[in-house]
């Protein structure tokens, strides 16, 4: 039990970055950068838990939908989200010890150093902060006029010109690092069957592919 824990623990610390990038696809659409934050940390954490090595597929692969999916539901909720009176006590006594966190560190806490002041799982601590944060109307009044904010939704251009650009990186490799991905990601084998259609060995996919991704990560954000 323990063993998983800090397992899912480390997942969580080693994979923020996947929830800054995520969260940076949605600024300037009517949400504090904070609050797409955390709710990406939320779905982080969620992913963390319910995350399966043995089905064969990178934790980023698994996590980025879910973290996408936290981040979106701010946009989808139109209504008030009904919070219980003894979260929110846990929520303004997690709140006073980051503030005292931040005074002691002289920066601000991470998820991880507040949890473990809380004595509370990384999962939890991302929960607190996230009902901590203030409801954002629809139609509150901006600074300029006195309109109502428009629902942020994803144009589905933004959608197609990814995959053409995933489909543009994917064709600049190698013929073997190419059929890599494809089994992997587009058909959906685990590393173990990928490994017997390319005559390596799981060690060998397994490395190769993180390699892959990186590079193609990089091309990907120019």
């Amino acid at each position: 039990m323990e063993k998983a824990k800090e397992k899912k623990d480390s997942l969580i610390n080693e994979n923020l970055g996947l929830v800054h990038a995520c969260a940076n696809k949605f600024r300037g659409r009517g949400v504090e950068y904070d609050d797409l934050f955390q709710a990406g940390c939320v779905g982080l954490c969620k992913a963390a838990a319910n995350y399966d090595a043995e089905r064969g597929f990178a934790f980023s692969t698994y996590a980025v939908p879910v973290i996408l999916g936290e981040i979106r539901r701010i946009f989808r909720d139109g209504g008030t989200v009904k919070v219980s009176r003894s979260l929110k006590e846990k929520a303004r006594a997690a709140l006073k010890t980051k503030q005292e966190l931040e005074t002691e560190l002289s920066r601000e806490p991470t998820v991880s150093e507040l949890a473990q002041r809380l004595g509370v799982e990384i999962s939890e601590a991302a929960e607190l902060l996230t009902v901590s944060m203030p409801v954002i109307s629809l139609t509150a009044q901006d600074e300029s006029s006195s309109r109502q904010l428009d629902i942020p939704t994803e144009a589905p251009q933004e959608a197609i010109t990814e995959k053409l650009a995933l489909k543009k990186v994917v064709s600049l490799l190698e013929e073997k690092d190419r059929r890599l991905i494809e089994l992997r990601y587009f058909r959906g084998l685990t590393q173990v069957k990928t490994a017997a259609e390319l005559g390596m060995s799981q060690v060998q996919v397994s490395r190769r592919e993180k390699a892959l991704l990186i590079k193609m990560r990089e091309s990907l954000l120019g």
